[in-house]
C-alpha cells in the first residue's frame, strides 16, 4: 500500500492535536514524561510550531485515510539539519511500514541529506526503524526521568 504526505492547513490543527494526544497517550502512561510528552501538549503548542516558517506538518495518508502525522523542520539553508519532530502513526495502523515510507517520502520532498531526529532509547522498535533507514546515533542522550532517556540520531 502506498502512502502520501498531504500538507496540513491551519484548519487541520485541532485534528493534528487530537491524533497526537491519542497516539502518544500509551507512551505517556508508560514513561510519565509530563514536561516532554506530545500527549500533554496544548493547541497553542501546535499553533506556535505551525506558524514557524521552517515547519511543515503533513498527514501521512494511506488510501485517503489519515494514518498519522509527520512534522518537518526545514530551514532550506543548506546548512541546518532538517528535523523530524514528531512523527506518529495511529495505533491501529502501526507495524505496516507507514512510518518508514513516510520518512522516505519526506526525504524525497525535502532532500535526502542532512537530517536529525530523536526518540526514546527504551523504545527499541523506534530505534530499529530509524537505524534500518540509515540514521545513526550521535552519542548524545538526555535522561528525562528514571524510566526514559532520549537518544539523538542523524543521517547524512
Amino acid at each position: 500500500m502506498s502512502i502520501e504526505l498531504v500538507k496540513a492547513e491551519f484548519d487541520d490543527l485541532n485534528t493534528i492535536l487530537q491524533m497526537q494526544k491519542e497516539a502518544f497517550t500509551e507512551l505517556y502512561k508508560k514513561y510519565q514524561d509530563t514536561e516532554t510528552s506530545p500527549a500533554t501538549e496544548k493547541y497553542e503548542d501546535i499553533l506556535f510550531r505551525f506558524n514557524q516558517p521552517e515547519t511543515t506538518y503533513y498527514f501521512i495518508t494511506a488510501d485517503n485515510i489519515n494514518v498519522g502525522v509527520i512534522r518537518i523542520v526545514d530551514f532550506n539553508d543548506g546548512i541546518t539539519r532538517k528535523r523530524i519532530s514528531p512523527i506518529f502513526i495511529m495505533s491501529e495502523y502501526r507495524n505496516k511500514g507507514y512510518a518508514q515510507r513516510a520518512i522516505k517520502e519526506a526525504e524525497r520532498i525535502h532532500g535526502k541529506q542532512n537530517w536529525k531526529l530523536d526518540t526514546i532509547l527504551q523504545e527499541k522498535g523506534n530505534c530499529y526503524l530509524y537505524e534500518k533507514i540509515g540514521y545513526h546515533q550521535t552519542g548524545k542522550t538526555e535522561k528525562i526521568n528514571d524510566k526514559m532517556t532520549i537518544v539523538y540520531y542523524e543521517k547524512d
